[in-house]
């Protein structure tokens, strides 16, 4: 099937209608619509200020939809995904109490229950039934809200959305909660190619029971819309026939999904409206919003979001994504919407999509600015913009512009985007913020910028990195600078300085002198590659946010000892994560006390909590080298004397498909694991029912087995 023409843009527009939203009903999701009309009144606009609270935030309704996604990439992306491959996604990316999920105990929390389920080896869809878990636990609203990114990938194809949204559903819902979930799947896969509303309902009733909940409330809801002009007459008779006190739980699909439904039928296609009346009428504010955005973001492209309000420049397409896979984490609505057209790619087997060569900044879409803001340096009155705009791009056509006007000579002016979790960002309200930096020391930034200042002046930029210091505030740290020429583009080329072992937030470029009064310059690109050489321990100079920028997947991570790790988990295994998805071929190396445990050590190119290669001291006195992948895999094993209280050396290198072991310098294993699927990721100690203490861990490129 061909894609239609404006698929990348129209993506993008959904991922967009999703986040704005979700932020949007977040601050007063539960309330009821009584509540909201007497302490807000009509939802026109974000609500944030007003409680005190970011607009952008963690939240479950984004990272479960972003996140359960990624199954299709990590099995092959193949039509023939299973529930069970779905299923064992949860078990890699999300981390236990602390990510994604209402951790609201079994039978209580669905998401929980079935993850509980999950964890204790039964595969999905068993662990999502009615008859395992009963009909109200399993008919919450959870897969609808989950869903969205599972139409994008169907562009125009019902039957695969349907299906995808069936499959997805199941790893934690059943019942009418599925067949909600497909409803939304399909009308999002087919607003690629058809935008009257009644026929996008109409399609995506034929995929579910005649005889269900949702098949009902649908053709009522439709008949409503045709007698009764007023959405707030409507909603009263879905507050008094689908309403909360009629499904019993915590978040009911059905009184949820009418509210999506009456949002769409008489918002008259308008994005504005359409989020006004579902967030207005209350309950799940957020979840029922994100839908309807989404939805609408599809269906109408980026001018059906932008004929309103400004609903884009306060996000500034930012994303948070708390899983296991913590370089993952900050993101941005561009990258997000690229990763979802290349799994459609790759689905149908064609190459994926890489602006300007793969760059990880590259504007490439309209009105994107992928976390870049700017921040004047000084409060004399001077005025910016920044913007994305045509041209100005030798490999793309678009660029970031940041215009500048009344510049006093010498003030310095900057743009950034975030490379790890903002100072205001540390204690979000909510759900944690769990996060690995992006960019780290020993890689390159490449960027390249070019000016237009009045009466041909030249302007002097340079880049710089922030990073976290002494008193846990950024201090920042300036690299190449270069005199731009008007209209002739510069490269800037820069190895990332040591960083002490904090880790770096932001990552920009700053204005220093012009002896014009106004001019624009453009960033034509931004990007990094290659491994990171870092020594990662407790920084000499104190402070400590260099802990947030580690996934702890063990049970306790202790800050009050000597050591700067010291790593418990009481029951199964457990891990301690950083690093990107990018990494390929590198050395990893950590100094090891085992205290006492029956396996513990470090991992290279993990991809999650289930996803790595590892290098284990084992307490039947065995070294192992093991791949976890779908299960645990023993690749070596040989005989070793350890001995608790004395310290090892380990060391794992990976290059393509070969993995050499070191311990205390000397060769122990040397392998090719030409099956493998685990060919980048990040570092990690891993410990299993015990104790064991570290001082450093290290990471250096490794282009050779030297």
């Amino acid at each position: 099937m061909l894609l239609p023409p404006d698929y990348l843009e129209r993506v993008y527009a959904g991922v967009l209608g999703k986040i704005i939203g979700v932020y949007l009903g977040r601050p007063f999701e539960n309330w009821t619509y009584e509540r909201i009309m007497a302490e807000l009144g009509e939802i026109r606009y974000y609500v944030h200020e007003h409680f005190g609270l970011p607009l952008v935030v963690t939240d479950d309704d984004i990272s479960g939809t972003f996140t359960f996604l990624r199954a299709l990439a990590d099995y092959d992306n193949g039509r023939d995904l299973t529930p069970a491959q779905i299923g064992r996604t949860w078990l890699n990316y999300i981390v236990e109490n602390q990510s994604i999920l209402w951790w609201g105990g079994m039978g209580n929390s669905t998401e929980h229950t079935a993850f509980l389920r999950l964890k204790d080896g039964i595969p999905a869809p068993q662990s999502g039934s009615i008859a395992l878990n009963g009909r109200t636990v399993a008919e919450q609203i959870g897969a609808q809200i989950f869903i969205d990114g599972w139409g994008m990938i169907a562009p125009g194809d019902p039957e695969l959305a349907a299906e995808f949204a069936r499959k997805a559903a199941s790893v934690s819902h059943d019942g009418e909660a599925i067949y909600g979930a497909q409803v939304l799947a399909v009308m999002e896969a087919q607003a690629f190619v058809e935008p009257d509303l009644s026929k996008l309902l109409d399609i995506a009733v034929r995929f579910i029971p005649k005889d269900s909940i949702l098949y009902r409330l649908i053709s009522d809801l439709r008949e409503w819309r045709s007698q009764i002009p007023d959405w707030r007459a409507a909603r009263e008779k879905i507050a008094a026939h689908y309403g909360y006190d009629k499904y019993p739980g915590n978040c009911h699909i059905v009184p949820n999904h009418a509210l999506v439904q009456l949002g769409l039928l008489y918002g008259e296609d308008d994005f504005q409206k359409s989020l006004m009346i579902v967030n207005t009428s209350g309950w799940d504010t957020d979840c029922n919003s994100g839908n309807v955005g989404c939805l609408l973001g599809i269906k109408n492209g980026l001018k059906g979001i932008e004929a309103g309000p400004d609903w884009r420049g306060p996000i500034a397409d930012r994303i948070y994504l708390p899983t296991a896979d913590g370089g993952r984490c900050i993101s941005d609505a561009a990258s997000e919407t690229f990763h979802i057209v290349n799994l459609r790619h790759r689905l149908i087997g064609d190459e994926p999509v890489l602006p300007k060569n793969g760059a990880r900044f590259h504007f490439e879409l309209p009105g994107s600015v992928q976390g870049f803001q700017v921040e004047a340096a000084s409060d004399t009155g001077e005025a910016l913009s920044i913007q994305n705009v045509r041209g100005h791009s030798r490999t793309g056509t678009r660029s970031l512009s940041l215009r500048f006007h009344h510049l006093p000579v010498g003030r310095g002016l900057c743009a950034a985007t975030p490379t790890f979790i903002r100072p205001p960002d540390l204690n979000l309200p909510g759900y944690p913020l769990h996060a690995s930096p992006t960019l780290y020391p020993g890689q390159i930034v490449r960027a390249e910028l070019s000016a237009d200042v009045q009466n041909a002046s030249p302007v002097t930029v340079r880049l710089y990195i922030s990073i976290y210091g002494t008193d846990d505030g950024p201090r920042r740290v300036c690299g190449p600078q270069a005199v731009l020429p008007p209209g002739i583009s510069h490269l800037f080329e820069w190895k990332v300085p040591d960083s002490g072992g904090q880790p770096i937030l932001e990552v920009g470029f700053e204005l220093l002198t012009t002896y014009s009064p106004e001019g624009t310059v453009w960033l034509d690109y931004l990007t990094w590659d290659g491994e990171p050489d870092v020594v990662l321990k407790r920084p000499e100079e104190g402070g400590t946010i260099w802990r947030r920028a580690w996934i702890n997947g063990a049970s306790a991570w202790d800050p009050f000892w000597s050591e700067s790790f010291r790593l418990v988990q009481n029951q199964g295994r457990g891990m301690l994560i950083q690093g990107a998805r990018e990494w390929e071929d590198y050395r990893v190396e950590a100094d090891i006390m085992p205290r006492l445990f029956a396996v513990g050590g470090i991992a290279a190119r993990v991809q999650g909590l289930q996803r790595y290669y590892a290098l284990l001291l084992a307490s039947e006195k065995k070294l192992r080298l093991i791949k976890m992948l779908d299960g645990e895999h023993i690749l070596a094993q040989a005989d070793f004397d350890w001995e608790y209280d004395a310290t090892y050396l380990l060391t794992l290198k990976v290059v393509k498909d070969r993995i050499v072991a070191l311990v205390d310098g000397k060769c122990v294993f040397d392998l090719v694991d030409k099956d493998s699927a685990i060919s980048n990721g990040a570092i990690a100690y891993v410990i299993g029912e015990g104790c064991m203490t570290s001082n450093s861990i290290s990471i250096k490129p490794a282009h050779g087995m030297e």
